[in-house]
């Protein structure tokens, strides 16, 4: 059965690899493309100087992959790997969860852990760090910025499991709405706190485009939301089928 679960979940996450790869090519490459073309063009100061003119090197850095490849082929493969193995560590939850959330149908725990997945994974860390487009951010301190940015959200990811842990205990305790809604604030308390505690990161020029910037952010969470919503959607109609077949066999036995 595990087996079984977990070739549902990386089938449900290259489904949702492929309709995240759709979005994000529809609504993200625009300002992306926007982007690049106002570091080629020197529309804004980007990593220089106020005032500073680019060396020659730097103006004329030729691409190891092509742009339309890195937009396409690259952004495919890269969406779709993200999402065989989201939902691979998907199955692996549910198969966990499943009958400890309270009596609840396969598709609902699943929906049920996907949120909450997307919560603790991707948003709550976005906002603290959210995306930014190419050309934004000084080269130097790529290295601390990616360090940052995962460290919050393996920090996001701890407090949300021990929240769950704790949770379960309250809801004996407390109920499970009251329980639940303990956990939850209990977690925003903590990932807040940290939050605070962390360094800020805002090194987008000020005469970078707003208007570009909102677009490259609300696509990026779009994608995001499609990917997380169309995974726990097919994973949970996969999941609830074969538990129901297994059921079905164990009551014709």
């Amino acid at each position: 059965m595990m087996k079984t679960l977990l070739v549902r979940g990386m089938l449900a996450g290259l489904i949702a690899g492929v309709l995240a790869f759709g979005f994000a090519y529809a609504f993200g490459e625009p300002s992306v493309n926007t982007a690049i073309g106002l570091e080629d063009s020197g529309g804004h100061s980007h990593s220089h100087d106020a005032g500073a003119t680019p060396a020659p090197a730097e103006q004329h850095e030729e691409e190891l992959v092509p742009r339309d490849i890195q937009s396409t082929v690259g952004l495919l493969t890269g969406v779709l790997v993200y999402g065989v193995a989201i939902g691979g560590l998907l199955s692996l939850a549910f198969a966990f969860a499943q009958g400890r959330l309270g009596n609840l149908r396969p598709r609902v725990t699943a929906l049920l852990l996907t949120g909450g997945a997307f919560a603790v994974v991707f948003l709550v860390p976005f906002l603290k760090y959210p995306a930014n487009p190419p050309a934004v951010g000084q080269p130097g301190t790529i290295d601390s910025r990616t360090e940052l940015y995962f460290g919050f959200v393996a920090v996001s990811l701890l407090v949300g499991i021990l929240a769950t842990v704790f949770g379960r205990k309250l809801a004996d305790r407390f109920g499970a709405w009251n329980g639940f809604l303990l956990a939850a604030a209990g977690y925003l308390v903590v990932v807040g706190v940290v939050a605070w505690l962390m360094p800020v990161v805002d090194e987008v020029p000020a005469d970078f485009p707003a208007s570009t910037l909102w677009s490259f952010r609300t696509a990026s969470v779009g994608t995001q939301v499609t990917l997380w919503l169309a995974l726990g959607l097919a994973f949970g109609a996969f999941a609830e089928k074969t538990l129901t077949k297994k059921t079905a066999t164990v009551a014709a036995s």
